[in-house]
């Protein structure tokens, strides 16, 4: 089936059919990203990293069944105005469960970048030579302190 036979499909949905689908594509998503949060308050990481590809799955196939809501919008409002209510209410839901989401990945991404920056910091001390320079102190090398340490940065 091509791309422009799935849209018509979406689009001679009835009304309710077509809300109650994204509907249940909006739950599934806010309940992948809920599971995701968790884990990753809990530090669990690899665990949240592993339900990656089920929230590229489920917010492709939310975003789907809103655009072509946004295409029947003036049908949808006439036929099944209740149901495009409960649509918007979830998607009011779905923008706080994302934006809980992202606060929570940028706290772990932080706290990974500090763990690993002290880790290289304390690698590059252990390596560093214990010597006196000409002012009777020991010599510090600012770049050799991260030697052999990299950092992933995209999170």
């Amino acid at each position: 089936m091509t791309a422009a036979a799935r849209l018509a499909a979406l689009d001679a949905l009835p009304a309710e059919e077509l809300c109650t689908h994204a509907e249940q594509a909006l739950a599934a998503l806010v309940d992948v990203m809920n599971q995701e949060t968790t884990l990753l308050r809990a530090g669990h990481l690899r665990q949240a990293g592993q339900l990656t590809p089920d929230k590229a799955r489920l917010a492709q196939d939310y975003v789907t069944f809103a655009r072509a809501i946004q295409r029947q919008g003036t049908r949808l409002t006439a036929e099944a105005p209740a149901a495009l209510a409960r649509l918007r209410a979830g998607h009011e839901s779905l923008a706080t469960q994302m934006a809980e989401n992202l606060r929570v990945l940028a706290t772990a991404k932080t706290v990974t970048e500090d763990v690993l920056t002290d880790v290289a910091r304390m690698v590059g001390q252990q390596n560093r030579a214990r010597t006196y320079g000409s002012a009777g102190k020991v010599a510090t090398d600012p770049a050799a302190s991260a030697k052999g340490i990299a950092i992933n940065r995209a999170l």
